[in-house]
């Protein structure tokens, strides 16, 4: 029978969140405890993984492996705080943050590559998971417990997770800042709500899922090389400057991105 894993949480944010249900629910991982700084954020992901709360770094109880959750630029501190213990090994759950930022021997990394909102649950057995070990041996021993979480798990180091993470503030946290600059212009201008532009998002989204190449779905001006509306819709942006300057720049990468496919 496959090993179980105790886990300890280290942080009070949305990635801390999304993980502690995670680990709460899957076969083959016992959540030992939640620590965070943060008392009220920490007790309510505890509440929510049915596990105990634990406030100080230096009291974070003994475990296979201790998750640290928190912002990039927090991870080193919070690592040096906690308890050093023997066995256990020692991750942090960031995209850009270097694996030597622990400062431990048997350390590694669990980046989720998905994005997290406090109190939406994600289901966890979808979202990849990479991992990176200090060795061999430990890399294999994350591989077992991300195995355990999902089933989409693969090898990275810090060069590959940085370039992963790229892709991802392309894909989710640029998209949604044009969610909301449509959004905002739309109620602005004509009176109406986010609700009329759900609909095309939606369906946006399903058909790039379902393909391989998303630009084998893209529509709009650009990709029919209808410069004449492209150009009334930058003149109806005037007085919008980074607004122009992005339509500018994305209609350009549609229409350049439509010619290199066509030669």
């Amino acid at each position: 029978m496959s090993k179980t894993f105790s886990v300890v949480i280290i942080g009070s944010g949305n990635v801390a969140e999304a993980l502690a249900q995670a680990c709460s629910e899957a076969w083959g991982v016992e959540i030992v405890a939640v620590v965070a700084r943060n008392e009220e954020r920490g007790r309510h992901i505890a509440q929510l993984a049915d596990t105990e709360y634990v406030k100080e770094m230096g009291d974070a109880p003994e475990a296979d492996f201790h998750i640290i959750s928190v912002s990039d630029r927090a991870v080193a501190e919070v690592a040096e705080a906690l308890p050093m213990y023997e066995d256990t090994i020692v991750l942090h759950t960031a995209g850009s943050v270097d694996i030597a930022a622990l400062g431990r021997e048997r350390c590694g990394v669990l980046y989720p590559f998905q994005t997290f909102t406090s109190s939406r649950k994600v289901d966890f057995s979808q979202v990849p998971l990479f991992v990176e070990g200090s060795s061999e041996a430990v890399a294999e021993q994350i591989d077992q417990l991300a195995a355990n979480l999902s089933r989409n798990c693969y090898r990275a180091d810090q060069q590959r997770r940085r370039e992963i993470h790229l892709t991802g503030v392309l894909a989710c946290n640029f998209v949604n800042a044009l969610y909301t600059m449509a959004a905002k212009r739309l109620e602005h201008e004509e009176g109406l709500s986010f609700e009329v532009l759900k609909p095309l998002i939606v369906e946006t989204a399903m058909k790039a899922a379902q393909v391989d190449d998303p630009f084998s779905v893209q529509t709009g001006p650009a990709v029919r090389g209808d410069r004449a509306t492209a150009e009334r819709h930058v003149a109806m942006l005037e007085g919008c400057q980074t607004e122009q300057t992005l339509y500018r720049l994305l209609n350009d990468y549609i229409y350049d991105s439509k010619h290199k496919s066509q030669q």
